[in-house]
């Protein structure tokens, strides 16, 4: 073939791989922008309750970082909730002596099978269950603080949004990976996440985007023999 049909053929075949890459790009494009992102989950509404049994922490965790970056006080009114957002204030009533007292969520937990809320010390003082340690309450919502989403519309970030199921916690990163690695075996998609100043692992299954999603999927787990409970995803 002549020097110059040659050039001209692979001027075409460069244009012809152009004109291919930029169409792909333009579909791939095209799809993210119609890709739904994660909403927000909405907060309970005010007035929303619930029962169940509360705990209280203070040592070792006082002075540690809290899951929502404060640095832990046992001796302010704070508390621990699995799925509520942070900021949301609590009224906590001791079922046994109607002793009452406002929480805001700060932190996460209670990661004990039952318990529905851990306590700051001063709080759990406030309603007397120091010395018993556990006892059953009403918990309440009675209102915001302000840097708390009201609505489901508010903010999109789909690297805080949705909830999952916590399958077990462990001091030893290597249990922890151990139970992931049968957890994604299982159920296809499984992760273990930590905190810094959190010594803990915990082993999380599944991405929901409500927690009626999230506990639906823990009794699909305990049908299976997979003990869980649903968290909320903060991170």
């Amino acid at each position: 073939m002549p020097p110059k049909q040659r050039l001209t053929g692979v001027r075409r075949t460069r244009r012809t791989l152009w004109a291919i890459a930029a169409a792909a790009l333009a579909i791939f494009s095209q799809a993210c922008a119609r890709r739904p992102q994660a909403r927000v989950p909405a907060p309970p509404r005010i007035g929303t309750t619930s029962e169940g049994i509360a705990s209280w922490y203070g040592d070792p965790y006082h002075g540690r970082r809290a899951a929502n970056g404060e640095t832990y006080d046992m001796d302010q009114l704070t508390a621990a909730h699995r799925t509520w957002p942070f900021d949301t204030i609590v009224r906590v009533t001791n079922l046994s002596n109607q002793r009452s007292v406002n929480v805001r969520i700060t932190d996460r937990g209670p990661f004990v099978d039952g318990r529905v809320i851990d306590l700051s010390r001063a709080a759990a003082r406030e309603i007397g269950m120091i010395g018993p340690g556990t006892v059953k309450v009403r918990l309440t919502v009675i209102g915001f603080d302000r840097h708390t989403p009201q609505s489901v519309n508010e903010g999109i970030d789909s690297g805080r949004a949705g909830f999952a199921v916590q399958v077990g916690a462990f001091r030893d990163r290597e249990r922890a990976e151990a139970l992931r690695v049968e957890m994604e075996r299982k159920f296809g998609h499984a992760r273990v996440a930590s905190r810094p100043g959190d010594p803990v692992w915990r082993v999380l299954v599944g991405r929901e985007e409500t927690l009626s999603e999230a506990e639906g999927l823990a009794a699909r787990l305990r049908e299976q023999g997979t003990d869980g409970f649903a968290v909320r995803l903060d991170q």
